[in-house]
């Protein structure tokens, strides 16, 4: 069993590596790469309202007084009068392949349903990225098919993996 995370907001001083974690290929890894983009856009959302609204959020993922990574939220309306919440993850490559992502996905999940009223939790990744595949599985998601031709990285059109947990799974209930 890996040792525990926990998720914590943002601090200002966590900017940096989210910047480094989203944007610098020796970080972002091989399915995450997706070029340079909007420099201050996480500085201009924490001031505005701390990484965390309405429509979605990140939080960072941590052992002890280390940063492995951080987690998002975003919103994705169903209908008319309901969303879901489409989640991300982006570990720093020292933390990948301990179990902290599953660990991350599982508190972010047990949070989500928590302290809001949304049913149904996406998550998507790479049609190639097993460990992604794996570390969703093991918290709780389940696997609902593959999505052609929706993600453009490194000048191609990629396939992804859609999976979801539902507020009534009997995975979803918090341990």
């Amino acid at each position: 069993m890996p040792e525990q995370v926990t998720i914590r907001p943002v601090r200002e001083d966590d900017l940096p590596l989210l910047r480094t974690l989203t944007q610098d290929p020796r970080a972002t890894g091989e399915f995450e790469q997706y070029g340079w983009y909007a420099p201050r856009l996480f500085q201009r959302d924490w001031e505005d309202n701390g990484l965390i609204g309405a429509d979605g959020g990140n939080l960072m993922v941590v052992r002890g007084d280390e940063v492995l990574g951080a987690v998002s939220w975003r919103r994705r309306h169903t209908a008319p009068a309901s969303h879901c919440w489409v989640l991300g993850i982006g570990l720093f490559p020292r933390a990948r392949g301990h179990g902290y992502g599953t660990q991350a996905h599982r508190l972010l999940v047990d949070y989500l349903f928590a302290h809001t009223t949304v049913h149904r939790i996406e998550a998507a990744t790479e049609t190639g990225n097993i460990a992604e595949h794996k570390a969703l599985e093991r918290a709780g998601f389940s696997r609902e098919g593959v999505l052609r031709g929706t993600r453009w990285r490194g000048g191609s059109w990629r396939d992804e993996v859609l999976y979801s947990i539902l507020r009534t799974d009997p995975s979803a209930d918090p341990r």
